[in-house]
């Protein structure tokens, strides 16, 4: 069986997640002890989703993170590279009006420039194979004075907690992974988490990629963090 690595072979990292699609949700909780679920409901409150705005959520997956933009009236188009998880997303959220389900990747978006208010993606972008042309592919259909929020694992700046936090990634996720049915995916994901930026460098990243007023947000000390910014246009 085909296994993810840090090379980040977009049909692994498709494959990996075709194969984990029906029980993914689970899997963050179990991965975050919970903690993913109120990360979202930030990701939320940060967005701010109004009607008649559209809304890109990249890396949807099964459309749980898109749910509540729909629900705030906004058109919400739900993006994933992963068929599998779209199939499940589709199936959930059968009936969710406002939302709809595309494929795509975050390296050749399907949409045309300047389509999308906002654009975010949660616990995606350090799945893709180049961090830098996502965020650049992401200002192509962000319309001028679009707004990014981009949500993913980080590094707690304390050296203590980011000790206890590496601890958990590399003892953790091992112990969890032998009582799952795809234990490569606990593996794959430990491994993208320790070698993902911290909270500056991928400031630096998405400035680098054009877009500008860039901020951060921890979330639990650091374990996650929001970035913010904008497309001048």
């Amino acid at each position: 069986m085909t296994r993810a690595n840090l090379d980040k072979k977009p049909a692994d990292v498709a494959a990996m997640f075709d194969r984990t699609a029906d029980r993914y949700d689970l899997l963050n909780t179990l991965m975050t002890g919970g903690m993913e679920r109120w990360w979202r409901r930030e990701v939320v409150r940060a967005v701010a989703a109004r009607p008649g705005e559209r809304v890109l959520d990249l890396a949807a997956g099964t459309g749980t993170s898109s749910v509540p933009f729909a629900a705030a009236g906004a058109q919400t188009v739900a993006c994933d590279f992963s068929l599998g998880m779209l199939r499940v997303g589709r199936r959930r959220q059968a009936g969710v009006e406002n939302l709809a389900f595309v494929a795509g990747d975050a390296l050749r978006l399907p949409f045309e420039d300047g389509s999308f208010d906002v654009v975010t993606i949660s616990f995606g972008l350090r799945n893709v194979q180049d961090t830098a042309a996502a965020l650049r592919e992401m200002r192509r259909v962000a319309k001028p004075g679009g707004r990014l929020l981009v949500c993913e694992v980080s590094h707690p700046p304390n050296r203590l907690l980011d000790a206890g936090h590496k601890a958990h990634l590399k003892i953790g996720l091992p112990l969890l992974s032998r009582v799952s049915s795809n234990p490569d995916s606990y593996t794959y994901l430990a491994d993208s988490t320790l070698a993902w930026p911290d909270q500056p460098a991928l400031a630096g990243i998405v400035q680098s990629a054009g877009w500008t007023k860039v901020r951060w947000r921890n979330l639990t000390f650091g374990v996650a963090a929001m970035h913010h910014a904008v497309n001048p246009g």
